[in-house]
């Protein structure tokens, strides 16, 4: 192939359209190339539903054999579950999926022992360079011994570490809507909710990477359509929304209303601060809603802001010792998870606080979400530089205003906030705002719109 690497190695991870940008014979390479970079002895792989994934993975495996690296391979699995096998193994990992993206994409996220992330700070560059060498030299040598090819099941265990983390006990009998996308949540589910009080009400549990019913990406309001609708018609007591690798999770309440991610952050944090002795660092990204820090210093824990992406999460979450750590986008990293995001665990976490009391969801988080917030719209401008600056103008000198820059402009007022960030891979600038009430946010959000669009 003379696929173009800059176009498929993206800042956390590989992904492009199979065969297109990349096929078995490319993977192989990573495989090597991953090994040699991490230098390990024996790693763990393990790949999604999509049609695709499973000639990838053996690829992979393939290679880094070659390089000398015995590779477990777990098999079909969520992209947490590859975490909890790099965790509890200690081994250097490798997840096929696409996550969220249409049946024709995949891509590979990679982790070091302990699921520590791999970016392009942290050894992807290097694998990129080292693939791109060798398919213009040709392939390495194989190294003097060949590595084992195993398989290993981690199914139960890994739903048990789970289960472990969360206090269960109490859970009085709820009915739970599930809606898999097709993706892995219809293989993992099922154990990591077994022997709890749970109604069980599964939807489109059947593995299927050409994602027959909708694309597995609640983020967009469009594919929680169907939930929203058999919650009301079940009478549930939630719902919850998986993508398609399964390591986020959405839920939605008993009318069948979305739940904001920072409210169920908030939320967890507040279960964890608890479970932590009342002390503790929690990582938030700087558009989650204000109620998150709030909530955390109310709790005894101390706030820590970052930047928007798994990796700047993950880097404080290790820089720090946090024992939490929440994005809008429905990640949610623990601890006591190698520091990895499951959104399994959040769930089991909202389940565990929605039994132990009698109050339904909505009122439960009613205490959490206490703003009114714009969610992210995107704009599509020419000049993202020359706009942020015309935003940087607009309200620089006021005095009820600051200015940051941490990640893309963040403009503060009394009672409101917004934030302009550019795209790292289209002409978009992405907008969040955030006001005490809905009346307010709408003005914030006009405004900042206005000057965004010219």
């Amino acid at each position: 192939m003379a696929a173009d690497l800059s176009q498929i190695v993206k800042a956390y991870d590989v992904r492009g359209v199979v065969p297109d940008q990349w096929d078995e014979s490319l993977a192989e390479l990573f495989g090597a190339a991953f090994a040699e970079v991490t230098g390990a002895a024996a790693l763990v792989t393990g790949h999604d539903m999509r049609p695709s994934s499973p000639g990838l993975s053996r690829a992979f495996a393939r290679g880094a054999a070659r390089r000398g690296a015995d590779v477990t391979e777990i098999g079909l699995c969520s992209t947490d579950q590859l975490y909890y096998a790099s965790g509890a193994l200690g081994l250097p990992g490798a997840m096929f999926t696409a996550s969220h993206n249409p049946a024709q994409y995949n891509g590979i996220k990679m982790c070091r022992a302990g699921a520590a992330p791999v970016g392009q700070d942290s050894g992807l560059a290097e694998i990129r360079e080292l693939v791109e060498r060798w398919r213009a030299s040709g392939a390495p040598a194989p190294a003097a011994r060949t590595g084992a090819v195993s398989q290993r099941d981690t199914l139960e265990d890994y739903a048990a570490h789970l289960r472990s983390l969360v206090d269960v006990t109490a859970i009085r009998p709820l009915k739970v809507v599930v809606d898999a996308g097709n993706g892995m949540g219809g293989l993992t589910v099922p154990p990591v909710l077994n022997g709890l009080p749970v109604d069980l009400v599964p939807m489109y549990f059947e593995l299927d990477g050409t994602f027959p019913h909708h694309e597995a990406n609640p983020l967009d309001p469009a594919n929680l359509v169907d939930l929203q609708r058999r919650v009301r018609e079940e009478r549930a007591d939630l719902g919850l929304a998986f993508d398609g690798d399964a390591d986020r999770c959405f839920a939605v309440d008993e009318r069948g209303e979305p739940v904001s991610p920072s409210a169920i952050t908030a939320l967890v944090a507040a279960r964890e601060l608890a479970r932590h002795g009342g002390r503790g660092v929690v990582i938030h990204n700087l558009i989650t809603s204000l109620s998150v820090p709030e909530v955390v210093r109310e709790n005894g824990g101390t706030p820590v802001r970052t930047r928007v992406g798994h990796s700047f999460i993950k880097g404080e979450m290790a820089r720090t010792g946090a024992i939490f750590g929440g994005e809008h986008s429905a990640h949610y990293y623990f601890k006591d998870f190698w520091n990895a995001d499951t959104g399994m665990l959040a769930a089991l976490h909202v389940l565990a606080a929605l039994g132990g009391q009698e109050r339904p969801l909505s009122a439960l988080v009613a205490q959490y979400d206490r703003y009114a917030g714009s969610g992210e719209i995107n704009s599509t401008v020419a000049d993202q530089p020359g706009r942020l600056a015309a935003i940087r103008t607009r309200y620089t000198g006021r005095e009820d205003v600051v200015l940051d820059e941490l990640d893309g402009l963040t403009v503060t007022g009394p009672d409101w906030w917004f934030n302009v960030r550019p795209s790292n891979t289209e002409p978009l600038l992405r907008l969040n705002a955030e006001a005490k009430d809905e009346a307010t946010m709408a003005k914030v959000r006009d405004e900042a719109l206005a000057v965004i669009r010219g």
